[in-house]
């Protein structure tokens, strides 16, 4: 059975269980099996901060080495635009390792130039993001992608889970 790497900060809310539940159930109604960063061993008693890190993100390369695909929840995490770092990071490695990325909101409907502008504001006769451009010195991307070129150029793009899995299902035959 094919294997999908379950990525995003779904690990992160109260409810990461029944979350992952919902993931694995939708991978499974296409035949494919969801593994999420919880999944196979347990993080071991004893260890400092440092060493739970370590043990954490080796854990779960060696679930994303793996696993077939990635599936990654990209909303946007402690900030109103950009995805998970974490999240962004695997996607990244699951891509170099040749493996197939879909990713999926319901936000990803909006350009991220038009969320920088739902989210920072536009100055008058500006472009997407001028008052925060204006006041950090950035520039915001603008090719009309539903996220960033690298992650829209590299992934299969997807407004939800079941889209998401069906286009993974679909590549993965």
């Amino acid at each position: 059975m094919k294997t999908l790497y379950l990525a995003g900060p779904d690990v992160f809310f109260r409810d990461a269980a029944a979350r992952y539940d919902a993931l694995r159930a939708l991978c499974a109604a296409h035949g494919l099996q969801g593994i999420a960063p919880v999944d196979g061993e347990p993080l071991p008693p004893g260890l400092g901060p440092s060493q739970q890190a370590e043990w954490i993100y080796q854990h779960n390369m060696a679930l994303l080495r793996g696993c077939d695909a990635v599936l990654a929840n990209v909303m946007a995490f402690r900030n109103p635009v950009e995805p998970d770092s974490g999240t962004v990071f695997e996607i990244g490695a699951a891509v170099a390792l040749g493996k197939p990325v879909a990713v999926y909101d319901a936000a990803l409907s909006r350009s991220t130039a038009e969320r920088v502008r739902a989210a920072f504001g536009q100055a008058p006769g500006g472009a997407p993001g001028a008052q925060f451009d204006a006041t950090h010195g950035f520039l915001i991307e603008d090719f009309g992608e539903a996220l960033n070129l690298m992650l829209s150029r590299s992934c299969s793009v997807h407004l939800d889970a079941a889209e998401a899995v069906a286009e993974l299902a679909r590549r993965l035959g």
